[in-house]
């Protein structure tokens, strides 16, 4: 009997979970905006994903071929060669690869991390809120990209270290946002029901608080992958991020510095690629935003 009952239970569960994303879809589908933008987002992956198979690394991404430097846009070359010889439409479509993987790595790794700090003090509160709490201020008090300025100049630049400083500088944000949520979650009566039911916490944190808690987090997902793409790009356009010849579009921006006169293609295409992947992502944060929101569904 007891079976069958929570059977029953867990199917209108998953029923009701399905009809919630279904609804979520219908709000978002009707933002025409944040369609394009994940259409655009779903093009930057599959570029990001298939470079590989159209895209040689060795021959047309990092080898020098010094008779086709400076070639403007042409059948040939797409968006042209760079001072070195190599093919800027290779480079951008390869840089894509190293742009997209490096924000939702690091997007990764700072919503895990933050969320823990977030649940645990939003939920338990008192000294360890406190404690967790007054570490996250410190952080905060740092501008995101100085203390991933500070943290890869103390490390020295390359991949693992701009991730790891990229990541750092994001789990503060996260860590507030799922806090406040909590903290208006853990109130409330479904709450107290698994407490008195004898929940242990750690599944009233995971199944019953964070899926309810997750709508604003998801929107700063897209943001700041957003805004990690721009960080990134810019500590490889001052020297500290990727190193050449690998080619990421903030180092490609720095090394077209020189040539910004004459060959205004290298800066246009890097920086146009940037634009593209911000853009998308910011759409889709609106469109979440939008469908996630109680009061849009009138």
């Amino acid at each position: 009997m007891n079976a069958s009952i929570k059977a029953a239970t867990h199917g209108r569960i998953k029923t009701k979970k399905r009809s919630q994303l279904k609804a979520i879809w219908f709000q978002y589908r009707k933002n025409r905006l944040a369609m394009f933008g994940l259409a655009l987002f779903v093009i930057l992956i599959f570029i990001a994903l298939g470079s590989g198979f159209f895209v040689d690394y060795e021959t047309q991404v990092i080898e020098q071929h010094m008779k086709e430097r400076l070639r403007p846009p042409s059948a040939a070359h797409w968006f042209g060669t760079d001072q070195y010889g190599r093919d800027v439409f290779a480079r951008v479509v390869w840089g894509a690869r190293i742009s997209l993987f490096v924000g939702l790595f690091t997007v990764g790794i700072a919503l895990v991390v933050g969320s823990l700090i977030g649940a645990l003090s939003g939920y338990y509160g008192g000294w360890l809120d406190n404690f967790l709490m007054r570490i996250m201020d410190v952080f905060l008090a740092i501008p995101g990209t100085i203390l991933a300025v500070a943290i890869v100049g103390a490390l020295g630049p390359g991949l693992f270290n701009v991730l790891l400083a990229m990541s750092i500088a994001r789990i503060p944000q996260f860590a507030r946002i799922v806090r406040s949520s909590i903290i208006s979650i853990r109130g409330q009566e479904f709450v107290e029901a698994a407490r008195a039911c004898g929940t242990k916490d750690r599944r009233i944190i995971l199944r019953h608080i964070m899926p309810n808690a997750i709508g604003p987090v998801v929107v700063q997902v897209t943001l700041h992958m957003a805004t990690t793409i721009l960080g990134v790009a810019g500590l490889s356009f001052i020297g500290l991020g990727i190193e050449p010849p690998v080619p990421e579009w903030g180092s490609m921006l720095a090394e077209a510095r020189e040539q910004m006169r004459y060959n205004p293609y290298l800066m246009f295409f890097p920086g146009m690629a940037i634009m593209l992947a911000v853009l998308s992502l910011n759409l889709i944060g609106d469109g979440l935003r939008d469908a996630l929101d109680p009061r849009m569904k009138n």
